[in-house]
């Protein structure tokens, strides 16, 4: 079993990237208000999916709570590296509406 995690890096002064490693459900949920602490508006942030499997209705309220700290509807975060599962449960949920998902 993968044990899931919430890694933070900085690629340029003003974008923040998030990656989730495994399932991206309630047992990340302290990791990812960590990092979301430390969000401000002014950055744009990417949420990356590459090395996630697996997306529950926690992890859409953590999205939901990234966007509220990252400025609300003027907010920049994009949602990156879904697979066809995370991207249909995405679309389903209508975060295609609120997010930029690639």
């Amino acid at each position: 079993m993968t044990i899931a995690s919430v890694t933070r890096s900085q690629a340029a002064a003003d974008c923040t990237t998030i990656h989730i490693h495994g399932a991206f459900s309630f047992p990340v949920y302290q990791q990812f208000r960590h990092v979301c602490d430390a969000v401000t508006p002014q950055q744009r942030y990417v949420v990356d999916l590459a090395e996630s499997n697996y997306l529950d209705s926690s992890a859409l309220g953590m999205l939901l709570f990234l966007r509220e700290q990252a400025g609300g509807e003027a907010a920049r975060v994009e949602i990156t590296n879904c697979n066809a599962v995370i991207r249909r449960i995405l679309s389903i949920a209508n975060f295609d509406k609120l997010f930029d998902i690639h």
